[in-house]
């Protein structure tokens, strides 16, 4: 079985570009670069920090960590809505710490 591991589009990104300077990316690498290009809202080092600083909050687990670097969300729905799948019941102060973690890196 791989090992396989969550990463944030400008992670992905850099992975891409690297990958395509060495050899001819396949149609499906193309496609996942043009994905990450259009929709990634930070640079890799960025979203590095802002994936460490969100993992340090005790209820934030990796894989919402890289969800919330993905989505950036301004708003407390948002951030539910990310949380709905884990079935976490955050509070309110909880929203307001990674709406504000989020909100340095906008």
């Amino acid at each position: 079985m791989e090992n396989k591991k969550v990463a944030p589009l400008a992670e992905v990104n850099e992975i891409l570009l690297a990958r395509q300077e060495e050899q001819e990316l396949t149609a499906e690498q193309k496609l996942a670069l043009e994905h990450c290009e259009k929709f990634s809202k930070l640079e890799h080092k960025k979203a590095k920090k802002l994936m460490k600083e969100l993992g340090e909050l005790e209820f934030v687990t990796e894989s919402s960590a890289v969800k919330l670097t993905d989505v950036m969300p301004t708003h407390p729905d948002d951030v539910r809505v990310i949380f709905a799948k884990e079935r976490a019941n955050l509070e309110k102060k909880d929203v307001e710490k990674i709406l504000s973690v989020v909100g340095k890196y906008l």
